[in-house]
């Protein structure tokens, strides 16, 4: 069954999937690794002769998502990016896998994307060092942006479970090349077992020379790794941050700070952050006075699109669609862009749920 003919059930608030497809979308948290088509796994695995079952989509499938009846744990939900890094064999590939990720966020309607990426996992296989990948990914997001209209910005992340020397090098790129299309840096990787604190230096070069900073935090560790992302590494948004709940301090923190937090749902309910996706905090969250956004995180690993999760929000979690616009204008204020343009994507969010939900 296509995503376009799945319906969510819920309730009374049973609506069909084009309605949320419908409505204009802001994603402020996806990973251009965690962004492949399927189809084009397969292309790439046979043309190129790699050791995969290309002609089995369903094996291959179980490789790079999340399926039913896989574990839902962060060992799981990380095992399939040991695959999707297999694919990045080229720059001519690395350039089609991120205009084709841009390109399906257009189709799902998004109307702005901040696209994150790792140079160093997209390097790795042939050497590409992370001034030529940045490289690569920008001139590829200029090229989908003109085709689709859809507007994009770049946010360039280390891993915190990798070295604090290969970190450098890529935030240094990121920082020679800070302006209209790279916007931001991230810290990701494990935050069960390694700190953010030895990155801190890089993170304060980076604020000071223009870029935003954004950090992953309290998905898979606690509470107490929001406070250090923001205390230590200056962070003006939180990826996930859904354990911040646990620690009042830390709630109080980000809420006296502004500090944004980018969710994604089903990408938490797969990597086992929570046990069922109808006790996803988001409202709890919102009820706390904390800035909360909806993502997709890994949409391909995980199988969905945005407008999935704005119907998960709706139809499981009861938001109505005034509400649904009200999460969507507050990615519009936490987007990395300067303000004209920030005002000009209000109008245009405003404007198009004025069209779907007038009578």
């Amino acid at each position: 069954m296509s995503h376009d003919e799945r319906h969510i059930k819920k309730g009374t608030l049973v609506r069909h999937r084009s309605f949320y497809r419908a409505l204009p979308k802001v994603d402020l948290h996806r990973h251009l690794e965690g962004s492949l088509r399927l189809a084009t796994m397969a292309e790439l695995a046979r043309t190129h002769d790699l050791d995969l079952p290309h002609a089995d989509l369903p094996a291959l499938r179980r490789l790079v998502q999340v399926r039913p009846d896989d574990p839902h744990d962060y060992r799981n939900f990380l095992s399939k990016f040991n695959t999707l890094r297999k694919f990045y064999l080229s720059p001519e590939i690395i350039t089609r896998l991120t205009r084709e990720a841009i390109a399906d966020a257009a189709a799902d309607n998004v109307r702005y994307l901040e696209l994150r990426f790792t140079p160093a996992a997209l390097g790795a296989l042939r050497g590409i060092p992370p001034d030529e990948v940045i490289d690569l990914v920008g001139d590829a997001a200029a090229g989908a942006e003109a085709e689709t209209g859809l507007t994009t910005r770049l946010i360039v992340g280390v891993n915190r479970h990798e070295s604090v020397a290969l970190a450098e090098g890529t935030i240094r790129a990121a920082v020679d090349r800070a302006g209209e299309r790279v916007v931001a840096v991230d810290l990701a990787g494990d935050e069960v077992n390694f700190s953010a604190v030895p990155f801190a230096g890089l993170f304060r070069e980076a604020g000071e020379a223009g870029l935003r900073r954004t950090v992953h935090a309290g998905e898979w560790g606690g509470a107490e790794n929001v406070i250090e992302a923001i205390d230590r590494l200056g962070a003006e948004r939180i990826g996930h941050g859904v354990r911040v709940c646990e620690d009042p301090a830390a709630v109080r923190l980000a809420a006296e700070q502004g500090i944004t937090f980018e969710v994604c749902p089903t990408s938490n309910y797969h990597s086992g952050v929570y046990a069922n996706l109808q006790f996803s905090p988001l409202i709890r969250m919102r009820a706390d006075g904390l800035k909360v956004t909806l993502n997709t995180d890994d949409p391909g690993v995980s199988d969905i699109d945005l407008s999935h999760e704005y119907g998960h929000a709706a139809e499981d979690l009861g938001l109505t669609p005034g509400e649904l616009k009200t999460f969507t204008l507050q990615a519009v204020k936490s987007a990395f862009l300067g303000e004209a343009e920030r005002e000009r994507l209000a109008g245009e969010i405003e404007r198009g749920y004025q069209a779907r939900l007038q009578p």
